[in-house]
């Protein structure tokens, strides 16, 4: 067991990661209500032997603290009007070997029920699957056991992802923040 899996051990929490290894694939994290969701994941991902990608706002990435940010995975995201992040992070995933990015739908730990989709353009642009994974609290238990292709018809792919969510309800931190 390796140090990420033995922090997870100590803390009580476990994880079942069944998903195929992938050299490219988007990450979808829910329900995200604390922050602790991002070092679970974090562990539980590195346990196995994988590395996750994640976004960050480029405020962040000040040194020394983006040096770690960025070995861990972290990619900077500039705070730009008119940007157009999910055909940038179409084009890494095309430029690069590997990029698992793990994303939160919900946008924020606040309660909402819109979720962003930029996920699911991103994945089909790149041609690659989301993986759907739970951090589920109340059973010290961390899961990506399912994998999602889209299809193109981003309405009918959020309403598939949001249904697979429904079940895991009051799976987060604090329940009363997440909305499917």
């Amino acid at each position: 067991m390796n140090v990420w899996g033995l922090i997870l051990k100590c803390a009580g929490w476990k994880f079942t990661i069944t998903t195929p290894p992938r050299d490219k694939c988007v990450i979808c994290v829910a329900p995200h209500t604390s922050n602790w969701d991002f070092i679970l994941g974090l562990c539980a991902y590195h346990s196995i032997g994988r590395k996750a990608n994640f976004l960050m706002k480029e405020f962040w990435f000040f040194f020394p603290l983006g040096i770690l940010l960025k070995r861990l995975g972290g990619i900077p995201v500039p705070k730009l009007k008119g940007g157009d992040l999910s055909n940038r992070l179409i084009s890494l995933f095309k430029e690069h070997k590997y990029v698992n990015l793990a994303v939160t739908p919900e946008g924020t730990r606040s309660r909402t029920e819109h979720w962003r989709r930029g996920f699911i353009f991103i994945a089909k642009g790149a041609e690659v699957p989301i993986q759907l994974g739970v951090i589920d609290f109340p059973n010290k238990h961390i899961l990506i056991t399912e994998e999602y292709w889209p299809t193109g018809d981003v309405e009918a792919d959020m309403l598939a992802i949001k249904n697979f969510y429904k079940k895991y309800s009051n799976a987060g931190k604090y329940p009363d923040k997440f909305a499917v």
